[in-house]
């Protein structure tokens, strides 16, 4: 049966990047249908609808999510904060049980890191991260009283369930397999002892199944030093919502920027519509001027045939990024232009 992608170009260069996207996309794989759906903040000034229930039960019906990138113009007090966040993004997680953000990083020869020759000279760098995508600190359990007094009091309450452990756990020892079978779990526990002593339980008694699995464990500060120090001593990081979200960026940073970085969010059982999206958000100071990099959401793009199946179609693109990237480390090009120079490598 043909495969049905629900396309959100949202804001900024998210139209741009995601129709290149595509166009490789139908190139490596043709017969795809794509409904484009208009969401973002562009749609929320004209509209005053972030996201419908009715859209959703439409996005619910699709086989995955190809995303651009939603968000205001930078200092604009138009859009409240956290409102497309909440509202878009994270509604979309949430309601799709979006168990899993799992976000590669990659240093591809040539590419500028700002880290010394004397840590990456030589070395492979090539991580995943594996962060819980629907509990701890994001769940929105919390509050304030005595609001906008001198005594008000505002709480974020971390979840951490078995169930949302286990599941995120047993991916990234799956994954790990298929990698060079380690993984590190990221936590806080000296401190943390709840959340952190659940995590720790369950990497531990997962891991037993996993015999041809490396285990280790690092504090997220002494994590934070590694990826900057020893980044080549990481396959696979697995931890919770906050640590995933905060250590996600620093690998992209060291693997040299957010424009090369791609991001799925996974529902482990197939019961609802997995999203891919590249991590660079809607940088409205360029929007419509063709300057936006690509690659991040093609290699999106590659992520969501993973998930559907299609892993040659997969390998295609990424060796076809990779020989792209390497062909033109020193070019100026327009974001069609890229496109167009993958195309070709295909």
């Amino acid at each position: 049966m043909t495969k049905r992608i629900a396309v959100i170009p949202g804001d900024g260069i998210g139209p741009e990047v995601t129709e290149q996207t595509i166009r490789i996309l139908e190139k490596v794989h043709p017969g795809f249908t794509y409904d484009h759906f208009n969401l973002g903040a562009e749609h929320w000034l004209a509209t005053g609808e972030v996201l419908s229930d009715e859209t959703l039960a439409r996005l619910e019906k699709v086989d995955a999510i190809l995303l651009g990138a939603v968000g205001a113009a930078p200092g604009s007090t138009t859009i409240p904060s956290g409102l497309l966040e909440r509202g878009l993004l994270l509604k979309l997680r949430f309601a799709f049980d979006h168990a899993v953000n799992l976000r590669p990083s990659k240093l591809y020869p040539g590419i500028p890191t700002p880290l010394a020759e004397s840590v990456v000279g030589g070395k492979t760098i090539d991580f995943v991260v594996v962060r819980e995508g629907t509990e701890g600190l994001y769940c929105g359990n919390g509050g304030s009283v005595r609001t906008n007094t001198a005594h008000e009091i505002a709480t974020e309450v971390s979840i951490n369930t078995a169930h949302g452990v286990q599941r995120v756990v047993r991916f990234a020892f799956e994954l790990a397999r298929t990698r060079n079978k380690k993984l590190t779990l990221v936590h806080k526990h000296n401190v943390l002892v709840n959340a952190g002593g659940l995590w720790r339980r369950i990497v531990a008694e997962v891991g037993e199944q996993y015999g041809d699995v490396t285990t280790d464990y690092l504090h997220i500060d002494a994590a934070t030093i590694k990826l900057v120090t020893a980044p080549d001593s990481f396959d696979v990081i697995v931890t919770d919502n906050l640590f995933g979200d905060i250590l996600t960026d620093e690998a992209a940073a060291v693997t040299g920027g957010i424009g090369l970085a791609a991001s799925a969010n996974l529902n482990v059982d197939g019961s609802f519509p997995s999203m891919f999206e590249p991590v660079h958000g809607s940088a409205p100071d360029i929007a419509g001027l063709g300057k936006a990099d690509p690659r991040a959401a093609i290699l999106s793009g590659a992520m969501l045939l993973d998930h559907l199946g299609y892993d040659d179609d997969a390998a295609r693109i990424r060796t076809a990024v990779e020989s792209d990237i390497s062909a033109s480390l020193d070019a100026t090009r327009s974001t069609a232009a890229i496109g167009d120079a993958i195309l070709a490598v295909l």
